[in-house]
């Protein structure tokens, strides 16, 4: 069982690393996908996303007693599965200013998408327990180290998951827009 939590925590990582490259520097602030007409739907998916994300771990990774959580949890699983092929279907006509998306970009997705999603995995192989033919809840996952550093790791990423998500949110409303755009030119790196 520890296995499984040490490789949860190595997936979530992983994923937060690559999500913040992708949805902070690539499409905030490289590309600017919130300002072009045609990535505006893009854009509006990705905040769907990155607003279910930190929910998905609070209700999913942390909360570990109640059934009815994990059930929310579950349920904001699929909808950001849903909202995921939306964002994949839509991506070539939101990435036709630049020629369509970029394969090293594609990769960055694919990669962030299955780190993510197999952070998920993980965690239902740990909640979830075959009993004969039932699938049983597991509310009670004794104590270890490798639960603690997984909790650890779950609990300190919502905080730049909820700033990553309202940076998004108000990146789409025109006041805040104008504002980022205003300090954004200002930088030359980059």
């Amino acid at each position: 069982m520890e296995i499984l939590f040490y490789l949860a925590t190595l997936c979530l990582l992983l994923f937060m690393v690559l999500a913040t490259y992708d949805g902070l520097y690539l499409h905030i602030f490289k590309f600017g996908l919130f300002n072009r007409d045609e990535s505006i739907f893009e854009h509006k998916t990705h905040t769907v996303r990155a607003i279910l994300f930190p929910l998905i771990v609070w209700f999913l990774f942390i909360n570990e007693t109640s059934f009815i959580r994990f059930l929310i949890g579950i349920a904001l699983v699929g909808l950001d599965l849903i909202v995921l092929v939306i964002d994949a279907y839509s991506e070539k006509d939101s990435r036709s200013f630049m020629g369509g998306l970029p394969r090293w970009e594609y990769i960055i997705h694919l990669f962030s998408n299955a780190f993510h999603f197999s952070a998920i995995v993980l965690v239902l192989a740990l909640k979830l327990e075959i009993i004969g033919s039932n699938i049983v809840f597991v509310n009670n996952i004794p104590p270890s180290t490798a639960h603690e550093i997984f909790t650890f790791v779950s609990v300190n990423v919502i905080p730049g998951a909820i700033i990553l998500a309202l940076l998004h949110f108000i990146l789409m409303l025109k006041k805040p827009r104008a504002i980022w755009n205003s300090y954004r030119t200002k930088i030359t790196c980059c």
